[in-house]
């Protein structure tokens, strides 16, 4: 891999384990829906307005139904997913929880597609996972982290279903752009009326400037995250790399540390991660 995929790669890492220190951080002075809400509005405005100054066209009509859907999937449900469960675990913890994200993906496309079927070797590693997950649930109750650590994991599926729901688009035409701007759109749509009825927004009081900041850094992070997606050629390490730059981050600037057997559910994950993603 060339150097420029590498810097690619740290970028891209940076841009998704830097969303769960914000979300630490906005969840300080606003509502899980709040900062889901402004996430995703502001990303969406931001990513009109190079939608039509690159490509000048909106997408079809026929496809706006799908990116409801992709919306709803790829960023409605597990944005607000790991809001909520930020409540309760660090932002490190959930990244790792989030690196199960291509694990589900196989098993979605094992059900979904006829030409990704699990192998042996993929077999092993869904099961290498999924043992990582059991590690770091090991000794808490039914309380505390492991509701938390729950919504984790369904953010995680709800992005693999989102992974193989997202393939029409690329089908049709529809360029990574067109389709990260219609799918914000879509999910901002859904979450607005839940978030007025909620939140109602014209109550709340002023959250503090670190919150707000951190809402506004929350969707550049998710704008930039869009752009160098769309311009990137290699992201297969990404995934790996995501709880380093989350655990570096909410180390250097809150002081989180993950805990052993954290590590050692860590190291199962990334090690069936590497079983379904090296090339037979």
């Amino acid at each position: 891999m060339r150097g420029l995929d590498w810097i690619m790669q740290w970028v891209l890492s940076l841009l998704w384990g830097g969303s769960f220190l914000f979300n630490e951080i906005a969840l300080q002075g606003l509502p899980p829906l709040t900062i889901v809400w402004g996430r995703v509005a502001l990303a969406a405005v931001l990513l009109w307005g190079v939608l039509w100054v690159v490509e000048r066209k909106l997408p079809p009509r026929a496809l706006w139904p799908a990116l409801l859907v992709m919306g709803l999937m790829n960023n409605a449900v597990p944005f607000t997913l790991f809001v909520l469960a930020q409540g309760q675990i660090t932002g490190a913890l959930a990244s790792v929880l989030n690196a199960m994200t291509p694990i589900f993906t196989v098993l979605v496309a094992h059900v979904a597609t006829a030409d990704e079927r699990l192998t042996g070797r993929k077999a092993l590693g869904v099961g290498l996972g999924f043992g990582g997950v059991l590690v770091m649930m090991a000794g808490e109750g039914l309380g505390g982290a492991v509701p938390a650590m729950l919504a984790c994991l369904g953010a995680a599926l709800s992005y693999g279903l989102a992974g193989v729901w997202g393939r029409r688009f690329r089908a049709a035409g529809l360029s990574p752009l067109a389709t990260a701007t219609g799918q914000l759109t879509g999910s901002m749509l859904l979450i607005s009326p839940i978030w007025l009825v909620l939140d109602r927004p014209w109550q709340m009081s002023w959250p503090g400037v670190e919150p707000a900041l951190a809402v506004i850094a929350l969707a550049y992070l998710l704008f930039f995250q869009v752009l160098a997606s769309a311009g990137s050629t290699a992201v297969s390490l990404v995934t790996f790399l995501i709880p380093l730059s989350a655990a570096g981050l909410g180390w250097l600037v809150l002081g989180e540390m993950l805990e052993l057997r954290h590590l050692l559910g860590l190291a199962l994950i990334m090690g069936g991660l590497w079983l379904i993603q090296r090339r037979a």
